[in-house]
């Protein structure tokens, strides 16, 4: 009766802290239906890309860690600027891109091409003219292999430090080919398949990169954030500082955040494995299921 009291107990005190971490996040409605039926869901059930999008702290930084990658491309940031109300709503946008990935990893394969369809109709009213000139489309593939491979990296790596488990290097690799797919079916044309070619498409973007006015405002808006009470500005900077971290250093260099490798290894980076220990204990990750074979990986950024 006494064992029965506490496993209750606890599960009410776990959906409570489970309720409180979504809506501090800004994740306010109910995660999309999960698809488990190999046949009917749009991804691998047994696949890695449920280990790591089913890991919300470590989602979580590298969601951030990804905003700050993507700025710093002017074109797809004139985009956000010019057709986003990322300042006056930072939280519906987060809540649509969690959707997104939701529907896409654990949906089923109608609901993930609902959630496709519904980002490449946005995207056909996104297009304009950057400050250098030059005309941006959304459903541009070269732009939308930048926020692809970016959204990879910073998921994959903020994993691999802050995940619950660490993935094997195959397994790396598997992940990054599960998310072929989706890229194809968003409109990638030729997405990476492996984390050597994932650091590789990176690189070939390194001279079309800079940090534009835009960027500055989007900068700064995303790291002093939107957090209210202490706590949060607590929980939110060392999302921040994190998500820095993983970046390669010159993309720290361009965005103007160089970090300090000691101060990260001695007080961030233990505070954040910290924090997401504990929102494991209220949200525990999705469970592995199986080990993937899959090339060679290669050397990282």
């Amino acid at each position: 009766m006494i064992a029965t009291w506490y496993r209750d107990s606890l599960q009410r005190l776990r959906q409570r802290a489970n309720v409180s971490i979504r809506r501090a996040a800004g994740l306010s409605k109910d995660p999309p239906a999960r698809c488990d039926d190999p046949k009917v869901a749009y991804s691998d059930v047994h696949g890695v890309t449920r280990i790591v999008h089913g890991d919300l702290p470590s989602m979580l930084v590298g969601g951030v860690g990804s905003l700050f990658f993507q700025m710093l491309h002017p074109l797809a940031m004139a985009g956000v600027a010019q057709h986003s109300r990322y300042q006056d709503d930072p939280f519906g946008r987060l809540l649509q891109t969690a959707n997104f990935i939701g529907a896409t990893t654990f949906g089923s394969k109608e609901s993930a091409h609902v959630a496709i369809e519904r980002v490449l109709n946005v995207h056909q009213f996104v297009h304009g003219v950057g400050d250098d000139g030059r005309a941006y489309d959304a459903n541009d593939p070269h732009l939308l292999l930048w926020v692809h491979c970016t959204e990879l990296f910073m998921f994959l790596n903020s994993y691999q430090r802050f995940g619950a488990q660490r993935l094997s290097d195959d397994e790396a690799n598997g992940y990054v080919a599960e998310m072929v797919h989706v890229a194809l079916d968003i409109g990638v044309l030729d997405p990476p398949r492996t984390v050597g070619e994932l650091n590789a498409a990176l690189l070939t973007f390194r001279h079309e990169l800079r940090l534009s006015p835009d960027g500055v405002v989007a900068r700064d808006f995303i790291t002093h954030g939107v957090a209210k009470s202490r706590s949060q500005r607590f929980v939110h900077r060392l999302l921040v500082r994190s998500a820095w971290s993983l970046l390669p250093p010159w993309a720290q260099e361009l965005l103007g955040v160089r970090t300090s490798a000691l101060i990260d290894r001695l007080i961030y980076r233990p505070a954040t494995s910290l924090l997401s220990f504990l929102c494991r204990l209220a949200l525990p990750p999705t469970p592995r299921q199986a080990t993937i074979v899959s090339p060679p990986s290669t050397t990282t950024i």
